[in-house]
């Protein structure tokens, strides 16, 4: 690893050198002849140089006005020539009234062109911007900015020597890093070998494709590899150390787990309910394959107490929207027999209906504000009201029902899930019986030590090989999916309240569940 990074290192840093070495002279150069070229453009476009030409010694005049532009920029020399090409202006006085040298004027005084080029003259060879001097339209000049291609190549291998020293400074870190690169890997991966690597690879892609909760997996030998802290938490209430569980046979840390018969026969099972410790969870578990051979196993756990509060509150929803829907519907059906009350010019039929309907809702909401203290059990009890109704089913409460004893949360969701899918599934129960023959008894007391709900159906009762499955999760006796959890939903949160939830002999011919809590919550 460290040959291989300080390889790929040399490399880059030697391709960026060869490129930088290449991109720093042509950038210099590049800089130096538009600086060259700027500052003759301006000594071209100075009208006084312009008017100097006219004057019987021109260079009285523009050599003391180029000695100070030539100082301040650095530049070897700043020539200005005339159509003839003599020197009106140059750093060496001597050198005023010559000829120009270097042969490379024609562009500018012939065609009126700026370029920089690259010549010999009187100080050497340099690097020099050229721009023609105007007198109107007429070309009358030249002006020369140049820089020696000695002082040039200093400056460039200056900035080349600090190239090369930050690209071995760069390559010397490099090279240090890929040591400490390689080391720390080495340590943190406790040695592993390739193939115990790739093993561990494809464990944890598995893992994290099944689920992000409970996590635990083992070898091919069925000792543990891999525990989680939510597996740890739930399975062990976090009193045992990860580190002991490693390594240990998971027949003797899970004797009820699922993997020790998944690594003998691969099959998947998902979803098994199980009881480990305190904690009450479902599991998935599954084979994992490394080209199609099985080197281990892992099981994830879902916390059933998470699950169960989900399903109560989309159970919670349900209830609640079709309670809405309920009294929407009758709502509905109302307005349209006051619509034809009003058509029919039954203006005191129509007072009367109104009255008698809210006469009704008022006793009904009433009552159930008398006798519940809970709003949202009185909540619920009104909807389903409402619902029998709609579906024409005669649905009574028991004049000498009451509820008036304060109730906790566990209570008060036992209930709120007891009452729904009790309710839901009486409807269910007499839905096909004969109009007027539609009927469910409610009655609930909070008299003595207990509260007690008791609901009652006309329906055809629940046959005898069925009731030893009935608050069993998935089992209904019911078409279509979905179903078989209300009861057992129901069942569970009444339990973790400490009550129960019985079926009992009913009297109007169906089934009669009854729900009881203790008044001083127990939590199970």
């Amino acid at each position: 690893m460290i040959l291989l990074i300080g390889l790929l290192i040399f490399a880059i840093v030697s391709v960026m050198g060869v490129f930088l070495n290449y991109f720093v002279e042509d950038t210099l150069k590049s800089q130096l002849g538009e600086q060259a070229l700027s500052v003759a453009d301006t000594v071209a476009l100075n009208p006084v140089i312009a008017e100097a030409f006219k004057e019987e010694d021109p260079a009285a005049i523009i050599q003391p006005l180029i000695s100070p532009i030539q100082q301040s920029i650095d530049a070897e020399f700043i020539v200005v020539g005339n159509a003839e090409e003599i020197r009106y202006s140059h750093p060496n006085p001597k050198q005023i009234g010559k000829k120009m040298v270097g042969e490379d004027n024609d562009l500018a005084l012939l065609y009126g062109e700026s370029y920089v080029s690259e010549s010999t003259g009187s100080l050497g060879r340099s690097l020099r911007a050229k721009v023609p001097v105007y007198s109107g339209n007429e070309i009358i000049g030249v002006v020369s900015v140049g820089f020696l291609a000695d002082d040039i190549q200093t400056l460039i291998s200056n900035y080349k020597q600090e190239l090369w020293l930050m690209l071995l400074v760069i390559g010397l870190v490099g090279f240090a890093a890929a040591i400490g690169i390689a080391t720390y890997i080495k340590r943190s991966l406790h040695g592993l070998e390739p193939e115990e690597i790739s093993h561990l690879l494809f464990q944890k892609e598995t893992i994290l494709q099944s689920t992000h909760e409970g996590i635990i997996a083992v070898n091919a030998k069925g000792q543990i590899t891999l525990l989680n802290q939510m597996a740890q938490r739930l399975l062990f209430d976090g009193d045992v150390s990860v580190n002991k569980l490693i390594g240990e046979p998971i027949g003797r840390v899970l004797p009820d787990s699922d993997l020790p018969h998944i690594l003998e026969t691969s099959e998947s099972r998902y979803d098994k309910e199980r009881l480990f410790g305190k904690h009450t969870v479902y599991v998935n578990s599954g084979p994992i394959y490394n080209e199609d051979k099985i080197v281990g196993a892992v099981s994830t756990f879902r916390s059933k107490t998470e699950i169960d509060q989900l399903t109560k509150e989309l159970t919670q929803v349900k209830q609640y929207a079709n309670a809405l829907r309920a009294q929407t519907h009758e709502f509905s059906n109302k307005l349209y027999t006051i619509s034809g009350l009003v058509h029919l010019n039954k203006k005191e039929d129509v007072l009367d209906f109104i009255q008698m309907e809210q006469d009704v809702q008022q006793d009904a909401i009433r009552q159930l504000i008398e006798k519940v203290s809970d709003p949202l059990v009185s909540g619920i009890l009104l909807g389903k009201i409402h619902q029998a109704s709609e579906q024409h089913i005669q649905m009574a409460i028991d004049p000498e029902s009451r509820l008036k004893t304060s109730l906790t949360e566990t209570q008060r969701q036992a209930l709120l899930s007891a009452i729904g899918n009790l309710v839901d599934n009486a409807f269910e129960a007499v839905k096909l019986k004969p109009d007027g023959t539609r009927k469910i008894s409610l009655f609930f007391t909070d008299m003595g030590d207990d509260i007690l709900f008791e609901i009652d159906d006309s329906g055809d009762g629940i046959p005898d090989a069925n009731i030893v499955h009935l608050f069993e999760t998935g089992f209904t006796s019911k078409n279509g999916k979905d179903r078989g959890y209300g009861l057992s939903t129901a069942s569970r949160l009444v339990s973790r309240a400490g009550g129960e939830l019985l079926l009992e002999e009913s009297e109007l011919g169906g089934a009669c569940f009854v729900v009881s809590l203790p008044k001083k919550e127990i939590t199970i």
